[in-house]
């Protein structure tokens, strides 16, 4: 979202992670609301992550 949050669907459950992010260049990094932290890489609009593959909503 364009306030620097996110909620991320996952399988069947619409909002399965929430938390904060920030984006420099193609890099993002994230902290989820639960205190997990991860980062990933943007390639046009898809965020390769952990070996995931994940598409924005449109």
């Amino acid at each position: 979202m364009p306030d620097g949050r996110y909620d991320e669907a996952r399988g069947d459950r619409e909002s399965a992670y929430q938390g904060r992010y920030e984006v420099r260049d193609r890099h993002i990094d994230y902290w989820d609301d639960t205190g997990f932290t991860a980062d990933g890489e943007f390639n046009d609009d898809v965020l390769h992550h952990a070996g995931m593959i994940l598409y924005r909503k449109e």
